[in-house]
Order: C-alpha cells, then sequence, then structure tokens
C-alpha cells in the first residue's frame, strides 16, 4: 500500500514539473514581431553609417516575405549568396559580410517603421560602426569599408528607429568572419 502511495506521488510530481517547464520553456517564434520592442544600448562613441541603395536585378540571399512584397518580382536587390559570408538574420533585419570589397549589407524585411541595422566589430580594436538601411521594407542598403585583411569580423543584426536613434531588439551575431573570405 505504501509503494503504491510513493508511484502515485512520484508520477504527481513528474506530470507537475513537465506542465511548468512546458509553460516556461515555450520559445517564441522568430517571424513573431515582439510585443514591445526592448532598447539596446550600444557605446555612445558607436559611428551610425546610412548605407547607400544598391543595383536592382542581383540574386537575393534571403526569402522576402510575400505578404510585404512593395514592388515587383527582383524589386530587393541584394549581393549574391555565394560572396556574402556570415548571414545572419532575425525579425526584420538580415545582414551579410561581402569579403571582396569589405561590403556590409543590410537588408529590411519587415513594414514596422523601424529600419535595418548591421553592427560591424573587429578582432583587432577598430571602432564599431553600424551600417542602417533607411530605404525601406524590402531593400538592401550597403556600406563600403575597408577592414584590415588579416584581421575577422563580426555582425550584429538589430533593428533601427531613425526618429529617436536607438536600436532594438531582436538582435542576433555572426560568427567570426575573414575579411580575406579564407577559412
Amino acid at each position: 500500500m505504501r509503494e503504491n502511495w510513493r508511484s502515485k506521488l512520484s508520477v504527481l510530481a513528474g506530470a507537475s514539473a513537465l506542465a511548468l517547464s512546458a509553460v516556461t520553456a515555450t520559445p517564441a517564434l522568430a517571424d513573431d514581431a515582439p510585443e514591445s520592442p526592448v532598447e539596446i544600448q550600444l557605446p555612445v562613441d558607436v559611428k551610425i553609417v546610412e548605407g547607400l541603395a544598391t543595383e536592382p536585378g542581383t540574386e537575393i540571399p534571403f526569402p522576402a516575405d510575400e505578404d510585404e512584397t512593395t514592388g515587383p518580382a527582383g524589386a530587393m536587390a541584394a549581393p549574391p549568396s555565394n560572396t556574402c559570408l556570415g548571414a545572419t538574420a532575425v525579425y526584420g533585419t538580415s545582414g551579410c559580410f561581402q569579403h571582396n570589397g569589405d561590403i556590409v549589407w543590410a537588408g529590411d524585411t519587415k513594414k514596422d517603421g523601424m529600419s535595418a541595422a548591421v553592427g560591424v566589430y573587429t578582432d583587432y580594436g577598430r571602432a564599431e560602426e553600424v551600417c542602417v538601411n533607411k530605404l525601406g521594407v524590402n531593400t538592401w542598403a550597403t556600406c563600403n569599408k575597408d577592414y584590415r585583411e588579416t584581421g575577422n569580423v563580426r555582425l550584429r543584426v538589430l533593428r533601427y528607429d531613425g526618429d529617436t536613434g536607438k536600436f532594438y531588439q531582436p538582435e542576433a551575431w555572426s560568427g567570426w568572419i575573414p575579411v580575406d573570405g579564407k577559412f
């Protein structure tokens, strides 16, 4: 009788623990917009560089959302995926690094009033810079830089509100990318 009581108690405890873990550990879907943006503090001296428009007709490395396409097919010019390294994306922002030319690409993939932003960090102490795409949804912007060929860069993609000058989550980081493109 005593063992039957212990069995029932352990089953009840296990079921309770499972229910609690399901409630607290359920991840949010990546395509869902955050309920309210969470501000990210970047260093005060971070240099913000406005990206330039790109030429249409280039291969798109990230698929555009069909429900938010604002122009004809192919209107979103982007880097060829075979030369763009460290591709990183979060809600509303995609970014990558083109090693031949040291070009940072920032793609805006959501119509939410914010801009795509791609921060660039180096492993040799160069000041952080952020490439911002203010061109609107379904566009790519480029920031042409000159990094040391023996160094590595790391990308940080996030959202940017040009009205307030603040950066917001969600954010994601790439791994370290060799500037010369040789892994």
